[in-house]
């Protein structure tokens, strides 16, 4: 996975906006996410595998939205469709005003290092460089000078409350340091759309907290539109908004706290 986001920063830095892919202008009222009529089928050994048929959902700009439900349910395809790191059976699918199902590879990987910042479970940081250069790689593959980007680094270090960690390599960092690591990392191109696929999961419940406080600061502070994907109940209950996943469809759960942090 870090190869593939290597690779998307890096055919980023060649390929223009593709213009005609943008979504007509709109009211600043409208979604920044637009699931339309949205399907997802996998072929496998004992027949297709249909995880999604009709499923339709909005996401105003500035949302933070949980979305929780059974393993296997088409959590996280969910947030790769959303992502363009996999593409729909049938559907229409607008994230951040460009139709996501419709973007040849090429495409999809300008996308994902221009509009979305993507956390994963596991940190994917490479073990051989610094938290600083880890930070700044996709600004380096991207075409910006190393002193430049690894300022820019610091500075994203500094913001998730790791100035004093940027020399040590991953191996040296403890397992929240490592997310937090992953987070700046995620952010440094100043996306429009985080995407965070249980970003706690492997963190005990004081480290998960926070590092969840931290998402929630960092949404508030830059304007985020968040989606993230937990098994933590209590956590996403922080959340604006709060889905589950089930049987294909999104369902709200409950109200949720409208004011983050």
């Amino acid at each position: 996975m870090t190869e593939n986001s290597l690779a998307a920063a890096s055919q980023a830095s060649r390929i223009s906006r593709e213009t005609d892919l943008r979504a007509p202008a709109s009211s600043v009222s409208s979604p920044i996410i637009e699931v339309t009529d949205l399907e997802k089928t996998y072929l496998t050994a004992r027949g297709p595998l249909t995880l999604f048929k009709h499923l339709d959902f909005t996401v105003a700009t500035g949302e933070m939205v949980s979305i929780v439900g059974q393993s296997g349910a088409g959590k996280s395809t969910l947030l790769h469709i959303l992502g363009a790191l996999d593409a729909p059976s049938a559907g229409t699918v607008y994230c951040a005003s460009t139709n996501v199902a419709t973007l040849s590879p090429r495409q999809a990987a300008a996308f994902r290092n221009r509009e979305i910042g993507y956390v994963w479970q596991f940190h994917y940081l490479l073990p051989e460089f610094t938290a600083q250069e880890n930070v700044a790689m996709p600004l380096m593959a991207g075409g910006l000078s190393r002193r430049e980007a690894l300022v820019i680094a610091a500075n994203w270090l500094r913001e998730v409350g790791l100035d004093d960690r940027r020399d040590h390599r991953p191996g040296e960092l403890s397992g929240g340091e490592q997310q937090r690591v992953a987070l700046a990392r995620a952010l440094v191109n100043k996306p429009k759309v985080l995407l965070a696929d249980e970003p706690t999961g492997d963190l005990d419940a004081a480290t998960a907290n926070q590092v969840f406080a931290l998402l929630q600061r960092i949404h508030a502070d830059y304007g985020l539109t968040s989606i993230v994907v937990t098994h933590n109940s209590e956590l996403a209950a922080r959340c604006t908004r709060k889905m589950r996943l089930e049987g294909g469809r999104l369902l709200a759960v409950t109200e949720t706290n409208s004011t983050l942090g």
